[in-house]
C-alpha cells in the first residue's frame, strides 16, 4: 500500500467518527485543510522559513489548550486569518469551525495532524493524499462536490495532447479543486527535467491563474496547490474567488484548460412581491462577447476565447447543448469556427462524471488574428461515446481508454492525421452547411440497438436511461422558461 494511501485511510477513517456529530465529508475536508495549513506553516518556520501565520494564531498556540478553550481559540484563528489578502486569506476565507465536540477537535489536532511531519513528506505523497481525499469527497453524491471534480484520466489526456511548456501562462476560469493545474505542472516537470532558475520560479509561482466562485472549493484548490509544491502560503493568490464571467480580467493567457460548471443557466434567487423566493435568469452582457445569453456554458466558451492571446490554445469541456443549441448558440458556433481554428472535438462517453445526466465533449481550438477568411479549415471528431459503457464504480474510465484518442490527435503533427473508425474529418463547408452549424456529429452505428445479445449490464442500461431522462428534463425546463418569456412579451405587446 502506498504511503499516500495509508495517510488517506487514516484521515478518512476518522471522518466516520465525526459523521456521528453530523459532519459531512466536505465539512471534514474543510477542517483538515485549515489544520494542515497551520501545521505546514509551522514546520516551514522551524526549517528557517518566514513566519506566515501571526504569532498567537499559529499551530503551537493550539497545542496546550483543551475543551472549550481550544474550541474558542480555534474559532478565533479562523476569523483572524481569513482577513489576509494572500493565499493564506483564500484558504481561510469565511472559515468556520464545524467540529462541535472539542475532544474530537483535540484528537484531530494532536494525533492525526500533529503526529505527521508534513514538510518532510515528498510533494507527490502529500499531494496524492490530498487528491485522494478530494476524490472520496467527490464520490459522496449527497454533497454535490462531484461537480467540481473532473475525472483525472480525462484531465491527463487533455494535458498530454495540449503539451504545455515551461514558459506558458495557463488559466482555468472554473478551476474547481485545481486538477488541470496539477496535471499541467506534472507534465512540465516530467518533460522538461532541466529547467533553468527562472523557469522553475515561474512554474512554482506565476504559471497558473484560476477563478472559482465557491469559497470552499477555492480553499481546497489553494491547499491542493500548496501540497503539490506550487505557490507558497505568503504568495499572492493565483486563485481569484469571484465569478469569472463578470468581466474580462485584463490579462490574456497562452493556454486555457477548463471544465466549466455543468449548470446550464446563470441565475439568482430573489424574493418576489408575495414574499416567495424565485429564480431569475441572468443574461451576461459583455461587449467582448459575440452574443448575449443566460446559458452559462455558452458564456464560458465566449469567455475562454477572450482569455487567449493570439495563437493561444484552449481545451474546454462542454455539454452537448453547446454543440447544437439554436439562437445565441448558433451565433457563437459560427463565430467560433470563423475566428478560431476549431480543430478537434472529443465526444465523451456517459457515466464518467460524478454529476449525473451529463453528456459532454472536449472542444479544442486555437485563437487566431483577424482574417477575411474562416480559420477553421477542418474539424476532426473522435467518438469515444458510441458503444462505450463506463460507470464510476464497476467500469471507471482509465487513462488507457484515452490512449487511442491521444495517438490519433498527433499533438505535434496534426497535419499527419488519418481517419479511423472513431476519428473523422469534417470540412468548413460541411460544418456550416449543417442545420444551425451543429457540431453534434456522429456516424457510428449503435450496436446495442440492433443486437440484444450485445447489451451492456442492466445496471449500465439503467444508469444511461437515468442520464438521458435527466438531460431531457433539463432541456424541457429550459424550453418552458423560454416559452414563459415569450408569453410575457406577447401580453405586453397586446396591452
Amino acid at each position: 500500500m502506498s504511503e499516500a494511501k495509508v495517510i488517506v485511510d487514516k484521515l478518512w477513517n476518522y471522518c466516520n467518527i465525526l459523521r456521528d456529530d453530523g459532519l459531512s465529508y466536505g465539512d471534514y475536508l474543510e477542517q483538515l485543510t485549515y489544520l494542515l495549513f497551520l501545521k505546514m506553516a509551522e514546520e516551514q518556520r522551524e526549517l528557517g522559513g518566514d513566519r506566515i501565520v501571526p504569532g498567537g494564531y499559529d499551530w503551537p498556540s493550539l497545542l496546550d489548550l483543551k475543551g472549550e478553550a481550544l474550541e474558542a481559540h480555534y474559532i478565533a484563528i479562523l476569523n483572524e486569518l481569513g482577513r489576509s489578502d494572500d493565499l493564506l486569506g483564500v484558504v481561510f476565507r469565511k472559515a468556520q469551525n464545524r467540529i462541535q465536540d472539542p475532544a474530537k477537535l483535540e484528537r484531530l489536532i494532536k494525533d492525526l495532524i500533529g503526529n505527521e511531519n508534513w514538510m518532510h513528506l515528498d510533494a507527490d505523497v502529500k499531494g496524492d493524499a490530498y487528491e485522494g481525499l478530494l476524490e472520496r469527497n467527490a464520490a459522496d453524491t449527497k454533497s454535490g462536490a462531484g461537480q467540481y471534480f473532473t475525472p483525472r484520466p480525462l484531465i491527463s489526456a487533455m494535458v498530454d495532447v495540449m503539451q504545455p511548456g515551461p514558459d506558458v501562462a495557463i488559466c482555468d476560469p472554473a478551476c474547481g479543486t485545481g486538477g488541470f493545474f496539477l496535471a499541467a505542472f506534472d507534465y512540465i516537470v516530467r518533460h522538461y527535467p532541466n529547467l533553468d532558475r527562472d523557469q522553475k520560479r515561474h512554474l512554482r509561482s506565476g504559471a497558473f491563474t484560476g477563478w472559482e466562485i465557491v469559497d470552499n472549493t477555492a480553499r481546497l484548490c489553494a491547499m491542493n496547490l500548496l501540497l503539490h509544491g506550487i505557490e507558497s502560503p505568503d504568495s499572492d493568490s493565483p486563485i481569484n474567488v469571484d465569478d469569472a464571467l463578470r468581466a474580462h480580467p485584463g490579462v490574456r493567457f497562452d493556454m486555457v484548460l477548463t471544465n466549466p460548471p455543468f449548470g446550464k443557466k446563470s441565475s439568482i434567487t430573489i424574493v418576489n412581491g408575495e414574499g416567495k423566493a424565485e429564480r431569475q435568469s441572468l443574461t451576461v452582457v459583455r461587449e467582448d462577447f459575440w452574443a448575449s445569453t443566460s446559458n452559462k456554458q455558452l458564456n464560458f466558451v465566449q469567455h475562454v476565447t477572450t482569455l487567449l492571446k493570439v495563437d493561444g490554445r484552449a481545451a474546454v469541456v462542454v455539454p452537448d447543448n453547446v454543440l447544437f443549441e439554436g439562437g445565441a448558440g448558433e451565433t457563437i458556433r459560427r463565430r467560433l469556427l470563423a475566428d478560431c481554428d476549431v480543430h478537434t472535438l472529443l465526444r465523451l462517453p456517459t457515466g464518467i462524471f460524478y454529476a449525473q445526466g451529463v453528456k459532454a465533449n472536449v472542444l479544442f481550438f486555437d485563437r487566431k488574428p483577424g482574417s477575411d477568411v474562416p480559420w477553421t479549415r477542418e474539424l476532426w471528431v473522435y467518438d469515444l461515446r458510441t458503444n462505450q459503457h463506463f460507470t464510476l464504480k464497476t467500469n471507471p474510465l482509465t487513462r488507457a481508454d484515452l490512449d487511442d484518442f491521444v495517438e490519433c490527435y498527433k499533438p505535434a503533427r496534426r497535419h499527419e492525421r488519418v481517419e479511423t473508425e472513431r476519428f473523422r474529418r469534417f470540412t468548413w463547408d460541411e460544418l456550416v452547411a449543417r442545420d444551425k452549424a451543429s457540431l453534434d456529429i456522429f456516424w457510428l452505428r449503435d450496436e446495442s440497438l440492433e443486437d440484444s445479445d450485445n447489451l451492456p449490464p442492466p445496471g449500465v442500461i439503467a444508469a444511461e436511461i437515468v442520464e438521458d431522462l435527466e438531460a431531457a428534463l433539463t432541456e424541457f425546463a429550459a424550453l418552458a422558461e423560454s416559452l414563459q418569456g415569450i408569453g410575457v412579451e406577447t401580453e405586453e405587446e397586446s396591452g
